[in-house]
């Protein structure tokens, strides 16, 4: 079956990689969450998208400038008149201990190169004993090998936008089991071919219903999508018609 994955939480219906938007992925029926990891200018690993906290709170400027402390008394804009704060991903692991989902954690170290990242990520998986529910992914694919070669056990994917000619080869040959792909890049062929071979396949962020459809049809590892209840209804639909 194909698991849906909620794309920061469920991002349409509550702030992206916030708790709000993770509890509520739960609640729409999701089987895991994607979330983005950076650090803080003291080194603790939060959940944010961005560089820059500009877009998604009141604050401005990079989250490398920012103390813990001060990163987590900015506002992360939402709908209500209740304070939503980053979250650190210990605070999402302890959440996690009440539930089965899985999380996909994006290392965002593509454009800041964040000292033992990795490290620090993985100690949390380990200190939370998560190592058989998480995948770790990156658009940085020398980040994903050291993740492979610090962590064998942790279940690596590199991310990518464009086509990879024989990506599961691609995939062993750095050691990852699954590949993320944006949904353009990923053909049916492709999934079906990498499925063949081990290799896991969780396209992104798959929002339209006819892509929805057609990835659930050919079978995919998972699909990302910011409205997981959706892709739920549309999934179960399938299955009851099959």
């Amino acid at each position: 079956m194909t698991l849906i994955f909620a794309h920061r939480g469920s991002s349409k219906s509550e702030p992206e990689n916030t708790m709000p938007a993770f509890k509520q992925a739960l609640k729409d029926g999701a089987d895991g969450i994607e979330l983005d990891v950076q650090l803080t200018k003291d080194g603790q690993v939060v959940v944010i998208h961005d560089e820059k906290v500009d877009r998604t709170t009141n604050g401005k400027g990079y989250v490398k400038d920012y103390s813990l402390y001060d990163l987590q008394k900015l506002h992360v804009h939402n709908q209500t008149l209740h304070k939503v704060a980053i979250p650190t991903l210990i605070e999402v692991f302890e959440w996690l201990n009440g539930n089965d989902l899985i999380v996909n954690i994006e290392l965002k170290n593509g454009v800041i190169p964040y000292e033992s990242l990795e490290e620090k990520v993985i100690q949390l998986i380990r200190l939370y004993r998560c190592e058989q529910r998480v995948i770790l992914s990156s658009f940085n694919h020398y980040s994903i090998v050291h993740c492979f070669r610090l962590a064998p056990d942790i279940e690596t994917a590199p991310i990518y936008k464009s086509g990879i000619y024989m990506p599961w080869v691609y995939a062993q040959s750095i050691g990852a089991k699954g590949l993320h792909p944006h949904h353009l890049a990923a053909p049916d062929a492709m999934i079906q071919e990498s499925l063949k071979n081990g290799i896991a396949v969780r396209p992104w962020t798959v929002n339209k219903e006819r892509s929805i459809k057609r990835l659930l049809k050919a079978g995919c590892s998972s699909i990302i999508t910011d409205y997981p209840k959706k892709a739920v209804e549309l999934r179960n639909k399938i299955n009851r018609n099959s």
